[in-house]
C-alpha cells in the first residue's frame, strides 16, 4: 500500500534535506547531527521561534487524543518529552492502571537524554517508557499500542510513507494516529510573511541560543517542503487508515492530521 524504502532499492535514490537532494541513505544520520546539535536548547529554541505558541498547538493535541487510563501510547520523535508528559498529565493524580502507559521512540539518543532528566526532574518515573529507534522500523510488534502521536517529527524521516506504515501496523484495530506538523498556511499571503519571517528568524535565533545557524537553516527549509494538508491525508488514507481528517491551527502554520486503524 506504500512505497518502499528508496535507499533500499535504489543505491542512487535521493531524499530532501532542506532545499537540497541527498542520497536517501545519508538523510537519517544528517537528521541525527541536527537534532544531536540541537537537543540541549531544543525547547528553549520552541518557545523563542513560536512566542510560546508551541505549548497550545501540543496542549490542542493531547485534548483532541484524551487519553484513558489504561491505555498504550507511542510518541514517536519525541525525544524531549513534551508530548508525553502532557499524555500523562492528563491523569494527574492517579496511579497506576489508572494513568495511561507512554513509550517515548527517538531515534536520537541525545533527545532522549534530555527527556529522562527531564522525568526526573518532575517526578515522572512510572508509566514512561523510553526507547531509541527509527521511525520507519519501529522496534515494536504489530498491533501493540492504542493510540500513536509524532509531533513536528515526521517531516524529518527519510520515507513519510514507510513512517505512515509503520504507524499503522503498530496500532491496535480501533487504535488513532496523531500527527502535528507545520503545514501550509491558509493565505497565501500571510504565507508569504510567515515564509520571510521564518527563513531569516530560524537561523537567526539558532545562532544567537544554540550557536548553530545551519542545523535551524535545515529545520526552516523541512517545512517548507513538507507536503500541505490534503497531500499528507491522501497518503495517510494509502497506508490504510481510515477517517482520515486535519484541522488547521493558526492560519494553517500547523496542522493536526490523525487517522483510526478499522
Amino acid at each position: 500500500m506504500t512505497q518502499s524504502d528508496p535507499s533500499a532499492s535504489d543505491p542512487s535514490a535521493q531524499a530532501s534535506f532542506g532545499y537540497r537532494d541527498v542520497p536517501a541513505a545519508d538523510k537519517a544520520g544528517m537528521v541525527r547531527q541536527v537534532f544531536e546539535s540541537v537537543a540541549p536548547r531544543y525547547d528553549l529554541m520552541n518557545d523563542l521561534m513560536s512566542g510560546g505558541v508551541h505549548r497550545l498547538w501540543k496542549n490542542t493535541l493531547v485534548n483532541v487524543v484524551n487519553p484513558r487510563p489504561g491505555e498504550k501510547f507511542l510518541d514517536v520523535a519525541g525525544g524531549t518529552g513534551d508530548i508525553a508528559f502532557r499524555l500523562l498529565g492528563r491523569q494527574t493524580g492517579s496511579k497506576g492502571p489508572g494513568r495511561p502507559d507512554v513509550t517515548v521512540c527517538d531515534i536520537n539518543p541525545a533527545m532522549l537524554a534530555v527527556g529522562r532528566d527531564r522525568a526526573v526532574d518532575r517526578g515522572l518515573l512510572n508509566g514512561l517508557t523510553w526507547t531509541t529507534g527509527d521511525a520507519e522500523a519501529l522496534p515494536f510488534p504489530d498491533r501493540s499500542f492504542d493510540g500513536y502521536t509524532i509531533a513536528f517529527g515526521l517531516r524529518n524521516v527519510t520515507n513519510i510513507d514507510k513512517a505512515l506504515a509503520e504507524a499503522y501496523r503498530i496500532l491496535k484495530p480501533g487504535g488513532r494516529f496523531y500527527c502535528l506538523e507545520f503545514s501550509k498556511m491558509t493565505s497565501p499571503a500571510l504565507g508569504r510573511v510567515y515564509d520571510a519571517y521564518s527563513e531569516r528568524a530560524l537561523p537567526f535565533f539558532g545562532k544567537l541560543v544554540a550557536s548553530d545557524a545551519g542545523s535551524y537553516r535545515y529545520l526552516h527549509e523541512s517545512i517548507r517542503r513538507f507536503p500541505p494538508q490534503r497531500e499528507l491525508a491522501v497518503r495517510m488514507r494509502a497506508t490504510g487508515l481510515a477517517n482520515v481528517a486535519w484541522r488547521d491551527m493558526t492560519l494553517g502554520v500547523v496542522a493536526l492530521h490523525s487517522g483510526w486503524r478499522v
